[in-house]
């Protein structure tokens, strides 16, 4: 694929990415699970949220048209921003290369009829203390830049278990010559749009469908220090035999989430 096109007027491109962020956690008791959910929403309010996403549009150079943003009773949050183009002198000053966007670090881009929006599911198990909460976040673009720049950001400020990507380029651009472009830059995987300190912390499996130009990704993190998954206790306070036990009760959560499955 050229690196540069002359188009016959705007590029009309469509690239969208959509991912899922999960937290798991483990409370022991009904009170902590609350207090849990009650921290959580707090943390990702519809404020908070708003901030993120601005500074998305930030990253890839947006301009801001129209917030939307609301708190849910009794948990969870949404913000939905539309955002316009933000002009540029040239598409060949755009860095569409297949490597890691910033963290953060301005990036000027071509939008226009495009928006990001972001929707919380907090939720608690109602037997074993397992507590997942989830954050919906697309980000879609028409022109010549990949929302995937401002995914090392995204990654960085929700901290995360597993993480689901999804990248797809949707629609045709035409070139002068009037022949169809279906895509406008290289990519063999969302993985090389990923900063190497993600890359190391996360185990990661591709599933991609090259001649549609649609890309996806499972992420799942490394970390086994029992402490960052405990809300309202430390290891100090459980039995070797509850450590191990809580240990397998999130495993099986985070491994179900991972593969899409339930497991025995």
């Amino acid at each position: 694929m050229e690196s540069k096109l002359k188009l016959h007027g705007f590029n009309n491109l469509t690239k969208s990415l959509g991912f899922c962020i999960y937290d798991v956690c483990y409370a022991q008791t009904e009170a902590q699970r609350q207090e849990y959910i009650e921290y959580i929403d707090e943390q990702y309010n519809a404020d908070r949220l708003t901030d993120i996403l601005s500074e998305v549009c930030d990253i890839i150079g947006a301009n801001v048209l129209n917030v939307a943003r609301q708190d849910y009773e009794p948990q969870g949050a949404s913000v939905t921003i539309l955002v316009s183009e933000e002009e540029i002198k040239s598409p060949d000053e755009v860095d569409q290369s297949e490597t890691p966007g910033p963290i953060p670090e301005s990036v000027v881009s071509h939008l226009d009829k495009s928006h990001i929006c972001v929707h919380t599911y907090p939720e608690i198990h109602p037997n074993d203390g397992i507590c997942t909460f989830r954050a919906d976040i697309e980000v879609s673009t028409c022109g010549v830049i990949s929302p995937l720049k401002a995914l090392n950001y995204l990654i960085h400020a929700l901290e995360s278990d597993i993480v689901t990507l999804d990248y797809r380029v949707r629609g045709f651009t035409r070139d002068t010559e009037g022949n169809k472009h279906y895509i406008d830059h290289e990519i063999n995987s969302i993985q090389n749009f990923i900063g190497d300190d993600i890359l190391d912390q996360y185990d990661m499996i591709d599933v991609n469908v090259y001649q549609e130009n649609m890309f996806h990704t499972k992420m799942m993190i490394k970390d086994n220090d029992l402490n960052n998954y405990l809300f309202g206790i430390s290891t100090e306070e459980l039995t070797d035999a509850q450590q191990d036990e809580i240990r397998d009760k999130l495993r099986k959560e985070m491994q179900e989430i991972f593969y899409a499955r339930n497991m025995a």
